[in-house]
C-alpha cells in the first residue's frame, strides 16, 4: 500500500494534506544515499525571507538539533497547512517560556529564533507530529501578522568565528572532551550525537556548540540566551559551564544509581546465599524452619517452670497442633500467641518475701511523715505473716481522700516485702473483659489485665494494685466489679480462670492492694472481701514534714536546682499549708511549692543566680492572694459549730437558727441539704420542741415562732445524719436565748427519743476542729474507741466530752 493509500485510510491524517504539491519532501526526506535510506539535507541556500512561526514553551529549538514535535492541532492546523503549501517547507520555532497559549501576544516573542524544516508530518488526536530539521538562526525583523497564524519577515545573521583561532580552537576541544565525558556516562546522548555528525563536520564551532548546550538539561532562559548570542567565540563561553555542570550531574546521577545497585545486588547476594544455605542445612537434617523454631522456643521455657498437669497436657496438645499447621496460614498465628502467653505465665516462679520488722519500720518511715497508726496496721500484718511464713492471699483496701498517699503507700509494702509491684487503675473500667479476658475467638483477643501483669513481673507473688477500686462502671458488656470477686476471694482465686487462656491460674499467692476515696460506690460483696486501712487527711504538722523532708526536695531535684538557692522559711512553709492548701492530702500542697519553683527560677535567671529567699512577706509575690483566710467561728444566739466528713477530709459545719417572726408557727429548711439531713432536722425539731421545758427555756416558744435553720455554703450539697446533736443545739440556744460564747464543735445523730448515736470519720473531724482552732468537742458515747485509737498528737490539747443521750450535749453546753 503507497502513501496516497495509507493518507486515505488514515481518519486523522488532515484533508488538506492530500493536495499538497511536495508531498515526498513533506512526508519523507529526499534519498540521496543510494542504500534506500533518507538522508536529512540541510537546505540553507533556499531560506525564504518571511516564514510563519510556531511558539515552543519547554526550550529553545537550536540549528544543530534535529529531533520531532507535537503541537496542538486545532490551535495550529491552519500555520501548518499554509507552511505545507509553501516550497520550502520551513517554519520558525520561537521560544516563549510559560506564556499561556490563549493569551500569547507578538511582544511575547523573543527576537532570534531558529529556522527547521518540516519533515513526515502526521495527525494524531487532537495533535500535529512533524520532525524539525534546524536550518539557521533568524532574527524577526518586521511582523506581517500578528495573529495566528504568525508571519514575519526576517533576516539571517551570520555568525562571525575564526574557527583558526587558537582561543576558539581551545574552547572547541573541551567541548568535544565535555561531550565524550557525558557519552559514556549516559548513553542516550549517543543517538543525538549520530544525528549531528550525519549533518555537521565535528570541527564547525558554531554547530558544535550549539549541539553541547542541546543536550544539556539547563533552564530555557539560558538556552535562550545561548541562541540569542551571535558570535561563536562568546557563546562557547556560555555554553562550557553549562556542559560542565551537566556532566557533575550526570555523574553524580550514576553514583547515586551505582550505590542503589550494589546495595540491590548485595540483598540479592544474602538472600540467595541464605536460600541455598536453609536448602543445604534442610539435606544435611542440621536446620529448622520457623515452625520448629517456634516449638523449641516454646519447650526451651518450660524447663524453668512448674506447670501444672492440666496445664502442661493442653500446652503439648496445642503444641502438636502447631507443628501440623501451615506458617502462613491465620490458624498458625492464632495457635502461636496462645501459647506464647501460656508459655509466658510465671508457673511456680515465686519471689522470697523479706518479712522483717525492722526493715519494714526502716522502709515507712523513708518514705511517709505521719500516718503512724496505717504503717502500724501494715507492721502488724507483716508480723502476723511471719508467723504463718507467708502473706499471700490477703486483700487490702487502703481508703482515704485523694492525695494523702495511697497509691505510694501500695508500693512501700511492696519494697518492704521485697516483691514485684504491678499496679492498674480500674476506675471508668465498664469491660469484665478487662479482667477475665476475651475468649480467644474474638479478633484480637487478649488475656485480662491480672494475666498481663503476671507475665510482666515474671513471678507468681507479686504486689499487684487495683487502684480507683470505687470507680468501675458497669455497661451492657458486662460488669467488672462482679468480675473481681471471684479474683478477690481467697477460697477462689486459686483456681481464677482466664478466658483467653482457658486454663487456670494461682492467684492465692498475690497481694492485693486495692485504693478507694469513699466505700458508697464500692459493692458490699466486694466490700466483705477486703481488709480496709482507712488514710485519713493530715494535720498542719504532718504537712509541713512532708513538704520538707519529701516534697520540697523533689520539687529542686526535678529542676535542678541547688537547694542552697531558694530559701523556704519556716514560717512561709506553714503559711503556704494553711492559707494555700487546706486539703486532706498534699496534692495542692504540691503544685503551690512548685508554683514557688517557678517563679524562684525565673528570678534567678533574671538577677544572675543571686539566692531567692521566700518568706512570710514576700509569699504572695509567688502565690497571690491566700486561698483560705483563718476560719472565724461563728457566734451568736442560735450558732453552733458542727463536725462533718467529706470525700476531702473533714471540715467544720456552722449551723444558724432564727426566729422570722411570731405570726404563725413553721419551720423552714435551707443550705442544700440531702434528704437524710434533712430528715434530721426534722427530728432535732421535733425533739427540741416536745423538751423545750426540760431544758430550761419557754414551753411555748415555738407555738407562735417560725423558725428558719440554715447550714451556710448553700451552694455545697450536704447530706448524713450526723448533723443531729448540732441542729438541736441551734434550736435549743435559740429557744433559751443564750449563745455559746466558748469554741466548741459537736457531731452525733439524735434520735426522737433523745439518744445520741455513733457516727463516722472521728480523725477527719477531730483534725478540722484542730485546723479552725477548736480544742473542745463533744462526741457520742459510742465514739469512745475511734478517739483513743487516735494518735497522741492529735489528741494532745483537746478536750472531749461523750454523751449517750442529748441531755448530757445539753449539760456540757448550757451548764
Amino acid at each position: 500500500m503507497n502513501d496516497e493509500q495509507d493518507r486515505h485510510h488514515d481518519p486523522d491524517t488532515p484533508e488538506w494534506l492530500h493536495d499538497s504539491p511536495d508531498e515526498d519532501e513533506l512526508f519523507g526526506l529526499d534519498d540521496q544515499s543510494g542504500n534506500g535510506q533518507h538522508a536529512m539535507v540541510p537546505a540553507r541556500d533556499t531560506l525564504p525571507e518571511r516564514i510563519y512561526l510556531l511558539p515552543i514553551h519547554n526550550r529553545p529549538f537550536f540549528p544543530a538539533q534535529v529531533q520531532p514535535l507535537v503541537i496542538n492541532r486545532e490551535r495550529w492546523e491552519e500555520t501548518i497547512q499554509r507552511v505545507a503549501r509553501t516550497s520550502h517547507h520551513t517554519v520558525g520555532l520561537a521560544f516563549v517560556g510559560e506564556a499561556a497559549v490563549e493569551g500569547l501576544a507578538h511582544d511575547d516573542f523573543p527576537e532570534i529564533g531558529t529556522a527547521v524544516k518540516m519533515h513526515k508530518l502526521q495527525g494524531e488526536e487532537g495533535q500535529l507530529q512533524f520532525i524539525a530539521q534546524g536550518l539557521q538562526r533568524f532574527r524577526i525583523q518586521r511582523w506581517l501578522s500578528k495573529e495566528p497564524p504568525y508571519l514575519v519577515e526576517v533576516s539571517y545573521p551570520r555568525e562571525p568565528v575564526d574557527a583558526e583561532a587558537d582561543e576558539a580552537r581551545a574552547y572547541a576541544m573541551a567541548l568535544i572532551n565535555g561531550i565524550k565525558e557525558l557519552l559514556p556516562i549516559n548513553p542516550l546522548y549517543g543517538e543525538e550525537l549520530k544525528h549531528y555528525l550525519n549533518r555537521f563536520s565535528p570541527h564547525e564551532p558554531g554547530p558544535l556548540t550549539d549541539f553541547a548546550a542541546a543536550i544539556t538539561s539547563a533552564k530555557g532562559r539560558e538556552l535562550q540566551d545561548v541562541l540569542a548570542t551571535l558570535p561563536v567565540l562568546a557563546r562557547m563561553q556560555k555554553v562550557l559551564p553549562l556542559l560542565r555542570k551537566e556532566i557533575d550531574v550526570a555523574q553524580l546521577q550514576s553514583e547515586i544509581s551505582d550505590q542503589v545497585n550494589a546495595q540491590m545486588q548485595e540483598r540479592q547476594r544474602e538472600f540467595f546465599l541464605r536460600e541455598q544455605l536453609k536448602v543445604i542445612q534442610r539435606e544435611l537434617g542440621i536446620s529448622k524452619d520457623d515452625r520448629e523454631n517456634d516449638v523449641d522456643t516454646f519447650r526451651d521455657r518450660l524447663e524453668s517452670l512448674v506447670v501444672p498437669p492440666k496445664v502442661l497436657t493442653r500446652i503439648e496438645e496445642e503444641l502438636d497442633k502447631l507443628s501440623v499447621l501451615e506458617t502462613g496460614s491465620p490458624e498458625y498465628g492464632t495457635t502461636r500467641n496462645y501459647l506464647d502467653w501460656l508459655t509466658s505465665m510465671p508457673w511456680g516462679v515465686r519471689s522470697q518475701d523479706q518479712l522483717d520488722l525492722v526493715h519494714a519500720r526502716e522502709v515507712l518511715d523513708r518514705d511517709h511523715d505521719g500516718l503512724a497508726d496505717v504503717k502500724e496496721r501494715i507492721v502488724e500484718f507483716l508480723a502476723e505473716g511471719t508467723f504463718k511464713g507467708d502473706v499471700g492471699g490477703s486483700i487490702l483496701l487502703l481508703v482515704g481522700p485523694p492525695g494523702v498517699g495511697k497509691t505510694s503507700v501500695g508500693r512501700s509494702i511492696a519494697e518492704t516485702l521485697g516483691r514485684e509491684f504491678y499496679r492498674f487503675s480500674v476506675g471508668g473500667m465498664r469491660d469484665e473483659a478487662e479482667i477475665k479476658g476475651h475468649r480467644r475467638t474474638y479478633i484480637g483477643a487478649m488475656p485480662g489485665k491480672l494475666a498481663q501483669a503476671l507475665k510482666e513481673v515474671e513471678v507468681e507473688n507479686p504486689v499487684i494494685m487495683l487502684d480507683e477500686i470505687d470507680k468501675m462502671g458497669q455497661s451492657f458488656q458486662g460488669d467488672p466489679a462482679s468480675a473481681l470477686l471471684e479474683v478477690l476471694d481467697p477460697e477462689q482465686n486459686v483456681d481464677f480462670l482466664d478466658h483467653y487462656l482457658d486454663v487456670r491460674l494461682d492467684l492465692s499467692k498475690v497481694l492485693f492492694v486495692c485504693t478507694a476515696n469513699t466505700l458508697d460506690s464500692i459493692p458490699g460483696p466486694l466490700l466483705d472481701r477486703m481488709e480496709q486501712i482507712r488514710l485519713s487527711g493530715y494535720i498542719a504538722e504532718e504537712k509541713m514534714a512532708i513538704a520538707r523532708n519529701h516534697l520540697w526536695p523533689k520539687l529542686l531535684k526535678r529542676a535542678n536546682i541547688p537547694k542552697k538557692l531558694i530559701n523556704l522559711t519556716e514560717a512561709a512553709l506553714r503559711q503556704v499549708v494553711e492559707g494555700y492548701a487546706r486539703e486532706a492530702g498534699v496534692r495542692q500542697l504540691e503544685k503551690q511549692l512548685h508554683r514557688i519553683v517557678r517563679k524562684a527560677a525565673v528570678r534567678l535567671l533574671e538577677n544572675d543566680q543571686q539566692p531567692v529567699k521566700v518568706s512570710v512577706k514576700n509569699l504572695e509575690t509567688f502565690l497571690g492572694a491566700p486561698l483560705f483566710r483563718k476560719e472565724q467561728v461563728l457566734k451568736g444566739e442560735g450558732v453552733v459549730t458542727g463536725l462533718a466528713w467529706t470525700s476531702m477530709g473533714g471540715a467544720t459545719l456552722p449551723i444558724e437558727a432564727g426566729k422570722v417572726h411570731s405570726l404563725t408557727r413553721g419551720f423552714k429548711l435551707t443550705g442544700k441539704l440531702g434528704e437524710v439531713m434533712q430528715e434530721s432536722a426534722n427530728i432535732a425539731y421535733s425533739y427540741v420542741l416536745g423538751h423545750l421545758a426540760d431544758y430550761g427555756a419557754d414551753a411555748d416558744f415555738f407555738d407562735s415562732a417560725f423558725v428558719h435553720l440554715h447550714v451556710p455554703e448553700g451552694a455545697t450539697p450536704k447530706d448524713g445524719p450526723s448533723a443531729g446533736v448540732t441542729m438541736a443545739t441551734a434550736l435549743l440556744s435559740l429557744a433559751r436565748h443564750q449563745s455559746i460564747e466558748r469554741p466548741l464543735a459537736m457531731t452525733g445523730e439524735l434520735t426522737l427519743t433523745g439518744q445520741v448515736l455513733p457516727v463516722g470519720g472521728i480523725r477527719e473531724k477531730v483534725i478540722a476542729a484542730r485546723r479552725s482552732g477548736i480544742f473542745e468537742v463533744i462526741l457520742p458515747d459510742a465514739n469512745r474507741r475511734d478517739f483513743d485509737e487516735l494518735p497522741d498528737h492529735l489528741k494532745e490539747g483537746v478536750t472531749v466530752h461523750f454523751a449517750r443521750r442529748y441531755k448530757d450535749v445539753a449539760r456540757v453546753v448550757f451548764g
